[in-house]
């Protein structure tokens, strides 16, 4: 098993994408989310960084801009119909933003590590 405490940002977020559940209660988007950003804001207090860039870079991916915030711009690349209220999704939304999330964030520092 990984050991979560010295694991690379990328290994623990596939833990943590497999496992959400066991990281923040019951799983859901928004949850997930303000996990990202608690997880972003600790690394931040300690000298390092997670999410520096990744509107950014969500926004290239998307092909062009809006006010969102990179929660807002993540559910726009993995519901592109749109979506009415990102607090109650229905599950199967859900589910698609949640497995997109990770993946795109995944993707994120999977470059950000090869520059």
């Amino acid at each position: 098993m990984i050991d979560l405490r010295t694991a690379p940002d990328r290994e623990y977020f596939a833990v943590v994408a497999t496992h959400l559940g066991m990281f923040i209660g019951r799983s859901s988007y928004a949850g997930a989310t303000a996990f990202l950003d608690g997880y972003d804001s600790a690394a931040r207090r300690l000298g390092g960084t997670l999410l520096d860039g990744f509107r950014e870079w969500l926004m290239a991916r998307r092909g062009h801009e809006c006010n969102h915030a990179w929660p807002g711009v993540v559910l726009h690349l993995a519901l592109p119909e749109g979506w009415t209220n990102s607090a109650d999704l229905p599950p199967e939304a859900e589910t698609r933003a949640i497995t997109v999330l990770f993946e795109l964030l995944d993707e994120f520092l999977a470059e950000r590590e090869s520059s």
